[in-house]
């Protein structure tokens, strides 16, 4: 919570929590840094779209929305693609005091609307953005979402292909690219020691690159480099796996899908992404020192 207090104090636009396999859940840090802040947006980066059901899901991000009005930026994955169509059409629906009854491939509802007791009843804010990583998601992104996140650990010529994918989906409802906000995750691994910075972001890129056929796919990273990780990580791996497998990323890969390095070099890359089509840069901050990595970024120097 002090990260993300002195990250508005810096002039950062808000914060994303990532949701991951049993390790933390979103939404309950949200609240703590909705409680804490006072402007800041507040998103979910993402929770998934299988263990929480539709009606559960939009009573929290109202719940959320209760905390701190406006602020929150409801962030959902993952496939398949017709479970995501629908999730989103019947939370937006929900988050907007709609009674829904709605009989889908994935949901079904007969009736159903957020019961508000006490407060406000009035339709709530809440822009869905969907996380996704292949084209036929950031294709449904462009038609349904009011926003896409980007994912992490991919080159910015990514970008470019995103884009064509996001413009033809908002082709289909009439919308345009400017229509859909484009946050990014951008790993962020900031140190005054370059060789300390690129081998931190080195560990992670590893495990990612042999482990995560998604982010493999999406990554630009040669194929021939992923076959050889793949030879040497197992799942699940252990330390003395990813310290082999780290000797054949070498520096070039590293910086290629993330920021590491000196603060200079951090920006230069961050706007790189910007440059091709990222319209707000989500750091993942590798190391501890987290308010090094928010000072290299405050308001008047990025």
């Amino acid at each position: 919570m002090d990260y993300v207090r002195y990250a508005e104090e810096h002039g950062f636009e808000a914060v994303w929590q990532a949701e991951s396999r049993l390790v933390r859940e979103a939404t309950v840090p949200m609240a703590a840094y909705a409680a804490v802040t006072e402007r800041i947006g507040v998103g979910s980066g993402v929770v998934n779209n299988w263990s929480r059901n539709v009606g559960l899901l939009a009573a929290t991000f109202v719940t959320l929305d209760d905390l701190a009005p406006g602020r929150i930026l409801l962030g959902i994955g993952r496939r398949p693609l017709q479970a995501m169509r629908e999730t989103v059409e019947v939370t937006r629906r929900l988050l907007a005091m709609e009674r829904v009854t709605f009989e889908g491939e994935f949901v079904r509802l007969r009736d159903v609307e957020i019961d508000v007791v006490h407060g406000r009843r009035e339709p709530r804010d809440v822009p869905i953005y969907i996380g996704a990583t292949g084209m036929r998601m950031m294709e449904l992104a462009g038609e349904i979402g009011d926003g896409v996140l980007f994912n992490y650990l991919v080159s910015p010529g990514y970008n470019g292909r995103a884009l064509e994918a996001l413009a033809a989906g908002t082709a289909r409802s009439g919308r345009s690219l400017e229509d859909v906000d484009r946050p990014q995750l951008v790993v962020c691994s900031l140190d005054e020691d370059r060789d300390v910075a690129l081998d931190r972001a080195r560990e992670l890129v590893t495990q990612y690159l042999g482990q995560q056929p998604h982010i493999m796919k999406a990554s630009g990273v040669d194929q021939s480099l992923l076959d050889d990780i793949g030879k040497v990580l197992t799942w699940p791996a252990g330390p003395e796996e990813i310290r082999r497998a780290m000797k054949l990323v070498p520096d070039e890969v590293v910086q290629l899908i993330t920021a590491s390095g000196t603060a200079d070099e951090c920006r230069a890359k961050v706007r790189t992404y910007v440059e091709a089509g990222s319209t707000c840069p989500v750091l993942y901050p590798l190391g501890d020192d987290v308010p090094a990595m928010i000072d290299a970024f405050a308001w008047g120097k990025f």
